[in-house]
């Protein structure tokens, strides 16, 4: 004989059918009332409830470090009801916006209750808070169901697993986990995010399964609906993380390099922090992040105005400070000076084209729109011994990847020659900086380079252009290739 404890309640049978239901909700609303009004009590239930009680209340802040808390289908939570980690990190249970008249299942930090990291019911609130009981269905799925709707079900993990799950578990690392009874994991929020990532999750791709992980904002501060921004992996070429606007790129990160996203090097800043994970195989190609011993906690979320914002709790205050912003400035604005174009934000004028090309159209360039870009002053030869060149733009966000090449063992003077040696190849970059210097590994652009800026500790990218167009900066600026042979001028 077993009973099975959640917050403020023991429950000790099975609930399967609909009465046995209202009576669990029946039960979790008196016990509810109970914790927060200390009304009187029936005579007959005094006595044993009494010293259960008091052992609440001194407990009635709803951080509870009790690391067998969980969730079977012996029980349910409901109301002011909570599942609480191991070590007190996170709760879920439920949590209003629109001064109350909305209600929502969801996982926080203790710590912070705003920062709410992953919602379950996000297109379908609950209206008020003693509606709301979640519970293990008896296929094994956690589902929250309507009680004032005749137990209508919102919201349900809907579990593909072959096992159903037999309980359920928030982790100190955020993750709510459902597991069958040998211990398999059947679900688990961390496959299914928000619009945050924390520590140990990953945002990107299963590239067997076809499973993404990918975030989209809350539509408003109070409606945390899917808004109108996404934050996912492109895959295709150097993989690099995007956020787009309804079906249109916004921002991209740049490629990673083997130490930081190319575009994001403030990431070196706080590596002490964080411990970044990358991972690029033929069956995974992802991004997460680990908390080091000793760090506060953190997260990464993707706003509702379509900004990604690293937010790390600062222990002394009280308040999450935002370590990093991107989109950050009007250069990170997705192809904000068109192919070929270069943006330099301390520049009166933002845009400019890359040595060999000129703007494409001088009067729109002149009206500040210089999405149009930039076109090729002298076309590539392409062979033999007077063919082509590089000219070397130097501390640059490496222009988008989609559809480029990547050669992880290959030197940088072999990914020049191999450019070269490919009349549609029109720049080549190093793929990893972790050695130092001028980098190893290889990219290989085909066609036009877009949303290329200046960054500090920026990285070099060699653009392919005709030896008319090099002129003296032969000498002193590119890589120059004749025939099969390499050298640097």
């Amino acid at each position: 004989h077993s009973v099975t404890c959640v917050l403020y309640t023991c429950q000790p049978s099975v609930y399967r059918t609909r009465q046995e239901i209202h009576r669990l909700h029946g039960n979790i609303r008196r016990t509810s009332i109970l914790s927060r009004r200390k009304i009187i009590m029936n005579q007959s239930h005094r006595r044993l409830v009494l010293p259960l009680l008091s052992v609440l209340l001194l407990t009635a802040s709803a951080v509870v470090a009790d690391s067998s808390l969980t969730l079977t289908r012996q029980g349910a939570i409901g109301g002011e009801q909570r599942l609480v980690s191991p070590g007190g990190v996170f709760q879920l249970g439920l949590f209003p916006v629109a001064n109350g008249t909305k209600w929502f299942l969801g996982i926080w930090f203790t710590v912070s209750p705003p920062a709410v990291v992953w919602v379950a019911n996000r297109g379908r609130p609950l209206s008020a808070l003693s509606s709301g009981m979640v519970m293990l269905s008896g296929r094994g799925d956690l589902v929250l169901l309507v009680t004032a709707r005749d137990n209508e079900t919102v919201w349900s993990s809907n579990s593909s697993a072959a096992a159903s799950a037999a309980v359920a578990q928030l982790h100190d690392n955020g993750n709510l986990v459902l597991a069958s009874e040998a211990g398999a994991v059947v679900w688990q929020s961390f496959e299914h995010p928000t619009n945050t990532f924390i520590s140990e999750m990953r945002t990107g791709r299963d590239l067997r399964t076809g499973a993404e992980w990918s975030l989209s904002s809350w539509r408003d501060a109070d409606d945390p609906s899917a808004g109108d921004f996404r934050y996912d992996m492109d895959a295709s070429g150097s993989p690099e993380l995007h956020i787009w606007r309804e079906g249109r790129k916004t921002y991209r990160t740049g490629p990673w390099n083997g130490v930081r996203f190319s575009g994001i090097p403030e990431m070196t800043t706080f590596e002490d922090m964080f411990e970044f994970r990358f991972t690029d195989t033929a069956d995974e190609v992802s991004y997460g992040y680990r908390d080091r011993a000793g760090s506060p906690p953190s997260r990464v979320v993707l706003n509702e105005s379509g900004v990604m914002q690293r937010k790390v709790w600062d222990r002394a205050t009280g308040a999450w400070n935002t370590f990093w912003s991107g989109p950050r400035d009007q250069c990170d604005s997705y192809g904000l000076c068109g192919a070929f174009g270069v943006c330099n934000v301390v520049d009166a004028i933002v845009c400019s084209c890359v040595r060999g090309f000129r703007q494409r159209s001088p009067a729109e360039w002149r009206m500040r729109d210089a999405s149009g870009g930039c076109a090729r002053r002298t076309p590539l030869r392409c062979g033999g011994d007077d063919s082509d060149g590089f000219y070397a733009v130097r501390g640059v966000k490496l222009p988008e990847t989609h559809g480029s090449s990547v050669d992880a063992g290959a030197s940088l003077e072999e990914c020049g020659r191999r450019c070269l040696s490919n009349c549609n190849c029109t720049a080549y970059a190093a793929s990893d900086i972790r050695g130092g210097g001028a980098g190893t590994g290889c990219i290989q652009w085909f066609g036009e380079l877009m949303d290329t800026r200046f960054v500090d500790g920026g990285q070099d990218l060699f653009v392919r252009l005709a030896l008319s167009d090099l002129g003296k900066y032969i000498c002193n600026s590119l890589f120059l290739f004749k025939s099969a042979s390499c050298m640097y001028v």
